[in-house]
């Protein structure tokens, strides 16, 4: 188990949040990932690290794993969540360098999750997590709401309820919102 790993555990167990981990071999795009996830229930997310064109601001945005973005889309619906909010538009977007990533998440490609988050002090980084996710037509067994993610390790696969998931984001601190992305 790598220390991101292990980091993300000692989290999870330090504030009360129930999950299951299992390791599995490296899957770092989900094409990879999905030969090793169990059939456990969740919702797979897929989890891209995104930044204004400025890059004095970045996003995290996670959504169903079968689903793909159109980057222009994507960057017309942040807009508008934002400025509905009274927050400065995100303007033109691009992915995040790796060095970016490692700077705010402490990850590498392949490897990012909204457990990231929890390397980021400053709470820097605005969470979008799309709406379906809350929906109990995106799950396999919608009496069982849970979510799956990497522990900041493409080695392993976190399963949380969204309940719980909720908590984990309540604590950290970063500012979250969930908005429909497709």
């Amino acid at each position: 188990m790598s220390d991101r790993q292990q980091k993300v555990l000692e989290y999870l167990k330090a504030h009360d949040i129930p999950f299951s981990c299992y390791e599995h071999p490296e899957g770092k795009t989900i094409e990879e990932a999905k030969r090793w996830w169990k059939d456990d229930g969740s919702v797979h997310c897929k989890n891209i690290f995104m930044r204004n064109h400025k890059g004095n601001q970045h996003y995290l945005i996670c959504f169903h794993c079968d689903h793909d973005l159109d980057i222009h889309d994507l960057e017309a619906r942040l807009k508008a969540a934002l400025q509905a909010q009274g927050k400065p538009s995100c303007g033109k977007l691009s992915f995040a360098s790796p060095e970016r990533m490692m700077k705010y998440l402490g990850l590498e490609p392949g490897s990012v999750s909204p457990f990231g988050l929890i390397n980021d002090q400053e709470h820097h980084v605005h969470l979008f997590l799309d709406a379906t996710l809350l929906d109990d037509k995106s799950y396999p067994q919608p009496e069982h709401k849970t979510l799956s993610f990497h522990p900041n390790d493409c080695r392993g696969t976190v399963v949380i309820a969204l309940e719980d998931f909720e908590r984990y984001l309540k604590q950290l601190g970063n500012t979250y919102e969930f908005i429909s992305l497709y």
